[in-house]
């Protein structure tokens, strides 16, 4: 997928049909899964290059999409556009293509994890706004955000990796922890996958940094480090768990951790924004190295 190419006046009428001045229940109308964005019929989902993208990065976005998390779907669909503007304006990566990931309770939920395909266009935004949003979760102190990481580690292809050696970015949102491990029963119910055992989440951890920069953006927004879980996250990802104090910021963090993956300075990225945006982006990347030199502590390294 990922063919055409993103067109303001394309997210200019969609957002006002779909999006601008509506509130999240009628952004996101679906009430249960598409069955085209059900991991279990999922082969592969595909980052390609092509005529209109001859070199391509993968981008995965997983968003929480439990009760609790209205305020960072609102935001969003609806600073999508500023958010892709940016990424086509700032270049920190050639030819974005972005998948969307709904992410629940693996252990309670109807749809654990939804999957949208790599685009380009405004199939972006399309897609994103298909998927449900099932406000479930459970009151187990973690939501199943390694399934993206099972996802994108052995149900994608991409040219980046397979052409080039580059490595895609994959971020996960959320407020809160993450498990242990995946379950095989678990992996089996949301995947359709037979694995012979349990997965710890640090094993999938790094066998999806092979092909993958990974992020986990931990949601403070009037939430504290205990409802998040910030030193668990810590201790897995060392800088990389990012902590988010505006969610409104969100697009302009994760495009500023873009460019602080192709090794742009730390201080010139957080200067490039202004006032409120720039305080969020300083709190986000103030963790990380000044310059790309493999000095980031954890498991995974620039």
């Amino acid at each position: 997928m990922g063919y055409g190419s993103w067109s303001s006046a394309d997210w200019k009428k969609y957002s006002s049909a779909k999006i601008s001045g509506k509130q999240v229940s009628d952004i996101y109308k679906a009430t249960s899964i598409d069955a085209k964005y059900d991991p279990k019929n999922i082969k592969i989902r595909e980052s390609l290059d092509s005529a209109d993208h001859p070199v391509t990065t993968p981008v995965i976005i997983g968003l929480d999409v439990t009760g609790s998390m209205g305020d960072l779907l609102d935001v969003t669909a609806k600073r999508l556009g500023t958010m892709v503007k940016d990424i086509i304006e700032r270049q920190p990566v050639e030819g974005p293509q972005i998948m969307f990931c709904a992410v629940g309770d693996s252990r309670c939920d109807r749809a654990p994890l939804q999957a949208t395909q790599f685009e380009s266009d405004i199939r972006i935004a399309s897609q994103l706004t298909d998927l449900w949003f099932e406000r479930g979760g459970g009151g187990n102190n973690f939501e199943s955000y390694p399934l993206v990481w099972y996802l994108a580690a052995n149900k994608t292809k991409t040219d980046a990796w397979d052409k080039r050696q580059k490595k895609g970015v994959i971020f996960t949102l959320g407020d809160d922890g993450y498990p242990e491990k995946l379950l095989a029963k678990e992996i089996e119910k949301v995947f359709g996958d037979y694995v012979r055992e349990d997965v710890s989440t640090e094993a999938l951890l790094a066998q999806v940094s092979r092909r993958y920069e990974v992020f986990h953006l931990m949601v403070m927004d009037r939430r504290s480090e205990s409802t998040v879980k910030l030193p668990k996250w810590r201790e897995l990802m060392g800088e990389r768990a990012i902590s988010v104090t505006s969610v409104e910021a969100i697009p302009e963090i994760i495009v500023s951790l873009l460019e602080s993956v192709a090794g742009r300075d730390t201080e010139y990225i957080i200067n490039s924004w202004d006032g409120d945006t720039q305080l969020a982006v300083r709190n986000a990347l103030g963790g990380l190295p000044a310059k790309k030199r493999g000095m980031l502590k954890g498991i995974i390294r620039f």
